[in-house]
């Protein structure tokens, strides 16, 4: 293909893919803070379920204490089908509703009065989605144990919470506390976020588990997990004094965890070290064996990585690091730092949860095994990113963006990380997130501000180039006479970034941008290589 048939193939392959991506009100009403929804501000769920596993149903019923924050008498609550609201409640009223889609429309019989406290009662109830490939494609997996005995979790990011249980499901308004009750047949555990309050057993044959959490806490994080568990714990002694460290797995399989689980506060010292206090003291850390991969919820965090290092036993890094850990008990804990204590209000910038939680990975190899393990353990990772979409997704339409928010986001966080040239620093600006957004929902800008604001230097060029584009920057470069003639091609418009190169085994820091500059150097053609931990590219275009 000659330049100009490759320019036009590109366009209609943005114009075709621009066209596969239809929104539709559904997308809308998931994915933006409606008039339904902003008039009232979340305060605390009481989530009280049954749950059969001989007919895979779900029922029971979700309390909502909210406060007015405008004058409206129309509440939207979403529930995903096929589960259905049977009854809403609100000063003994039954109240009128009417469902679009996942959506149920709330109509109050009440005066809605700003600074008010209300409450309502939603009861439901059916079979919720059973998860397929849990947990990208989420929902309940109702599976059984080694024994016949069910083993069943939930796990719902990205696709929500409404999924099994009927909430205000959008992440800009977090619980600010929650009760989980779980009923479940007698002979099995139900471990939910927070701590276990009571367990009363009923003349049914079956129990109630009831647990507190008392941080704010997103939707998606919330979960069940029921099976046939046997718990060990310890206590760790951290920054905020004593932690309580819970473990939860299948009964065969205690052995196994409590040597593989060393790994618990081998992550805690060292993510405590990079990102401050671990965000949940008061509700402690949990680690939860589950019948999947593994997720995130928060001060409940799921594991099913088969009680092997690596992922699945893998290492994604390809350079030996990642098999000197469990990828999931590393990688899910990370997330307690970003995306439960620190998450995004929409889901475009899921980002912000899985560019820092990849980028832990390789500081805890660093912590442990010096700072080049760590640098080549995230360099390694580069090979799994695909420059397919941008980062950031479309707002308002839950909708994620490129799965590059991983490997790539890691990366150009280890960029910025060499921009800023001071690790103790660095480590200060991640705290520093961790403190100044303690328990807060929060937008890309934020972030962005805050690191640029911190490290002293203007990165919004470069928080552009790697969220916001597919391409990789890369520094083109030709010699005239002894002058190294240098620019940033491939790139956003106004693209600056400096970036050190090695000259003939002199190191040389250079700031190069769209156009041309030059430095002068010793020989006609020296030999010249960039610094491998910056994220980019490089040609030579003497010839």
């Amino acid at each position: 293909m000659n330049k100009k048939t490759i320019y036009l193939f590109l366009i209609v392959l943005a114009f075709n893919s621009a066209l596969a991506q239809q929104f539709t009100k559904q997308d809308s009403l998931r994915g933006s803070i409606t008039k339904e929804r902003s008039w009232w501000d979340l305060k605390k769920y009481h989530l009280n379920i049954k749950v059969n596993p001989a007919d895979s149903t779900i029922v029971g019923s979700n309390t909502i204490d909210y406060r007015v924050v405008e004058k409206y008498n129309v509440m939207q609550i979403d529930l995903q089908e096929p589960m259905q609201i049977s009854k809403i409640v609100q000063d003994g009223l039954n109240l009128k509703y009417q469902r679009e889609g996942n959506v149920y429309h709330v109509f109050l019989a009440a005066n809605q009065n700003v600074g008010e406290n209300k409450q309502l009662v939603i009861f439901y109830g059916g079979k919720p989605k059973i998860a397929v490939n849990p947990p990208w494609d989420g929902g309940i997996s109702w599976k059984k144990d080694e024994n016949g005995k069910p083993f069943i979790a939930s796990s719902c990011q990205g696709l929500g919470a409404s999924v099994w249980w009927p909430n205000k499901d959008h992440m800009y308004d977090e619980a600010e506390s929650m009760t989980i009750s779980v009923n479940v047949p007698k002979g099995l555990m139900n471990i939910s976020n927070g701590r276990l309050i009571s367990t009363k057993p009923l003349k049914d044959n079956t129990t109630t588990y009831t647990w507190q959490v008392t941080n704010p806490i997103n939707n998606y994080g919330v979960n069940i997990n029921i099976g046939d568990y046997v718990p060990f714990s310890e206590k760790y002694k951290g920054e905020k004094g004593e932690l309580d460290c819970q473990y939860y797995v299948l009964r065969n399989n205690l052995a196994k965890a409590k040597k593989q689980f060393q790994d618990v506060p081998k992550m805690l010292k060292a993510f405590e070290h990079w990102f401050g206090p671990y965000p949940f003291y008061e509700d402690s850390y949990k680690l939860v064996e589950v019948p999947y991969l593994g997720m995130e919820h928060q001060s409940s965090v799921t594991y099913g990585n088969g009680f092997a290092n690596g992922y699945r036993g893998r290492d994604l890094s390809g350079t030996g690091w990642g098999l000197k850990f469990d990828f999931i008990i590393i990688h899910e804990s990370g997330h307690e730092w970003f995306a439960n204590n620190i998450t995004y209000k929409d889901i475009a910038d899921m980002w912000i949860h899985e560019s820092f939680t990849n980028y832990s990975e390789s500081l805890f190899v660093e912590y442990y095994y010096g700072k080049e393990a760590g640098a080549a353990y995230v360099r390694g990772t580069r090979k799994n990113i695909q420059n397919d979409k941008p980062i950031i997704g479309q707002y308002d339409v839950n909708n994620e963006g490129s799965g590059d928010m991983y490997y790539k986001g890691g990366n150009m966080l280890h960029t910025i990380r060499q921009i800023i040239n001071n690790d103790e620093k660095w480590r200060q600006i991640l705290r520093g997130l961790n403190s100044t957004f303690y328990h807060q929902t929060v937008t890309t800008k934020q972030i962005e501000n805050y690191i640029s604001e911190q490290a002293g230097v203007d990165l919004s060029s470069i928080f552009n180039q790697y969220l916001r584009d597919t391409r990789v920057p890369t520094l083109e470069y030709y010699f005239k006479e002894k002058q190294l003639v240098y620019r940033w091609i491939n790139c956003v418009d106004g693209f600056t970034m400096p970036v050190q190169i090695d000259i003939n085994g002199e190191l040389e820091k250079i700031q190069p941008t769209n156009d041309w500059k030059t430095l002068k150097v010793t020989t006609a053609n020296p030999i010249v290589t960039v610094d491998s931990n910056y994220y980019v590219a490089a040609m030579n275009s003497t010839k």
